[in-house]
């Protein structure tokens, strides 16, 4: 790893983003194992489980055009801080709730509900971030570097919450993960106020709507990928969320085995990360879309009841893809989006993406009691073969490149950008007088090229015609 690798820290801002950028992903990456062993302990009904699991990511779908909006028109650290205090305090107070006895199936959802429009406020923000601290040749490592982040987080999270569930309740686990969204706060507290909020005249909720949905349908390649990743969350991942803890509960150790391989998942993105840094791959969609095919394994291996190794190695593999994929399709979406409707844009493919997986973890459930754990991750694994062969066989995926000469510079470019030195000044106009009147160019008669004086003297008329003057100097 060469220190320009790790450039983007010694840009002003980023390390304290980093920092909360960390402590945020561990509050998110400690959630949903604590809200999965809460809802089965009050209920053990897989249907429950699948109506807890879908509300937490609903929101997100519903409310992400909201916060996309803001994120373009409100300082984007204030509207971080803002969303990571709400998840802190629905969290906080689930965990009293569990630990106190008084919590019920409606109230978990309530609460849970209100996480996520946390993230739904927090995510445009964070996303229309990164270009504004670092120049835009140094985003990709940037990039990379926030989503080791990530894979630390989906590390130390899982098994964090997976160790407090099992020796204490999952209310230790929930209170973890309030604490570290609190930290987030603090940590961004410190950071420079960045925006990119543009200098034109106001416009209504609507406009900027419209706005957003214009800069996001203006790109096929952008459109196709959405809707790659709501096929992907309606049916592969989402059910795997869902049916992977139930599967641990029955088949394996209860949370601290699904700790386990959640930890493993991270692994793996960590391993994702270290590979994409410094790289710039020709094809960033082709090679994306191409790491979709190790997602195969996770749900694959549940299904044929794998030993407990084998089914945490194929987590493994799938942090790996999945670190690959969005390190390389964040940075392609920032090349090529302005800069002032980046949250917007980026709201609407986070809108997309997500909107299969609350379907998909609501009927995970039900159907996984009809016709078997087996067989809804069994198809789900064929699913995403096909899937993934369809989209790189797409000529609009494969002819996406990374752009060179940015549309518009970002905050941190034209911070290094040296001032053009002033131009001289003018000397002092002299003062005129009233020249004669000339007559128009046009109007003077054409002359030939000035005639040349004849060497030849002239002749005195009573010479002779052939006379010739003597050469002698006198």
């Amino acid at each position: 790893m060469t220190a320009g690798r790790l450039a983007a820290f010694a840009r002003p801002g980023f390390p304290v983003f980093f920092a909360g950028h960390l402590a945020s992903q561990l509050g998110s990456a400690m959630t949903p194992l604590a809200l999965a062993f809460t809802a089965l302990d009050i209920s053990g009904s897989l249907s429950d489980l699948s109506l807890v699991m879908a509300s937490r990511i609903l929101p997100v779908v519903l409310m992400l055009p909201i916060g996309g909006v803001l994120g373009d028109r409100l300082p984007r650290r204030a509207l971080m801080m803002a969303a990571d205090c709400l998840r802190a305090s629905a969290l906080a107070l689930l965990a009293v709730l569990c630990a106190t006895g008084r919590l019920e199936l409606w109230s978990l959802v309530a609460l849970t509900v209100l996480s996520g429009a946390g993230e739904a406020f927090f995510r445009p923000a964070y996303e229309g971030t990164a270009p504004l601290l670092v120049p835009r040749d140094a985003l990709p490592d940037a990039n990379a570097l926030l989503g080791l982040a990530f894979s630390a987080a989906t590390i130390a999270g899982p098994a964090l919450s997976g160790a407090l569930v099992a020796l204490g309740s999952p209310a230790w686990g929930l209170s973890a993960a309030a604490g570290a969204y609190l930290l987030t706060v603090l940590l961004l507290f410190f950071l420079p106020p960045v925006d990119a909020r543009g200098t034109g005249p106001a416009s209504s909720y609507l406009s900027d709507l419209r706005y957003g949905w214009r800069e996001f349908t203006a790109r096929p390649w952008v459109c196709t990928l959405t809707a790659y990743g709501a096929l992907f969350n309606l049916l592969v991942w989402g059910p795997y969320l869902v049916l992977g803890p139930a599967s641990a509960d029955r088949e394996y150790g209860g949370a601290g085995d699904w700790g386990a391989v959640m930890a493993l998942y991270g692994v793996g993105a960590v391993c994702g990360g270290l590979l994409v840094l410094g790289r710039r791959p020709a094809g960033p969609l082709v090679v994306a879309v191409a790491c979709g095919f190790a997602t195969v394994a996770p749900p694959a291996a549940l299904a044929f009841t794998a030993p407990l190794p084998v089914v945490c190695a194929a987590a493994a593999l799938a942090g790996v893809g999945i670190a690959v994929n969005m390190s390389l399709w964040m940075t392609t979406v920032q090349h090529h989006v302005p800069l002032d409707s980046l949250s917007r844009v980026n709201s609407y493919v986070t809108m997309g993406a997500f909107v299969g997986g609350p379907v998909g973890m609501a009927l995970a459930g039900p159907v996984a009691e009809s016709v078997g754990v087996v067989g809804v991750l069994g198809f789900a694994a064929v699913f995403q073969l096909l899937l993934c062969a369809t989209v790189l066989a797409l000529p609009a995926v494969r002819a996406v490149r990374w752009e060179t000469a940015p549309a518009s510079a970002s905050s941190a470019d034209r911070a290094t950008q040296k001032p053009e030195p002033p131009a001289p000044p003018e000397p002092p106009a002299l003062p005129q007088q009233n020249p004669p009147a000339r007559p128009a160019r046009d109007s003077l008669p054409r002359q030939g090229p000035p005639l040349r004086p004849d060497p030849t003297p002239p002749r005195d008329p009573g010479q002779s015609p052939n006379h010739r003057p003597s050469r002698d100097p006198q």
